[in-house]
């Protein structure tokens, strides 16, 4: 359901409204993105939703990622709600990621087979 506009117009804190518009989270369709976008809303940030860069799909007009975009003024206060809605991890993730992890070991092999190899050209 939409709102009509000065209904939503009177809930946005101009406080929040300021700046450029900056990406602060990614959500997989525009249901996902306009059930952020209400959240947002009933703590006064204004927010708009934009296509994912990449990704067309006109048949299927409501699929496809899209981006939540609000005013840099408002970055805070969304942060702020979306902690609170559980949608954003509390903290970064205590160890390095997997991807790391990965290449670290597969560095850690590389060397032991290039030092197996010269060990074993050597003698």
């Amino acid at each position: 359901m939409t709102l009509p506009r000065d209904d939503t117009a009177g809930k946005v804190n101009p406080e929040y409204a300021r700046g450029e518009l900056v990406r602060v989270l990614g959500v997989r369709n525009q249901i996902e993105g306009e059930f952020i976008q209400g959240l947002l809303l009933e703590e006064g940030v204004p927010s708009i939703l934009r296509r994912s860069m990449g990704f067309d799909v006109p048949d299927f007009l409501a699929s496809g990622p899209r981006d939540v975009m609000v005013p840099r003024s408002g970055v805070s206060a969304t942060r702020d709600v979306l902690l609170q809605a559980h949608l954003l991890p509390d903290a970064a993730p205590a160890g390095p990621s997997p991807t790391k992890l990965f290449a670290v070991i597969l560095l850690v092999l590389a060397v032991v087979a290039a030092l197996i190899y010269a060990a074993d050209a050597i003698f």
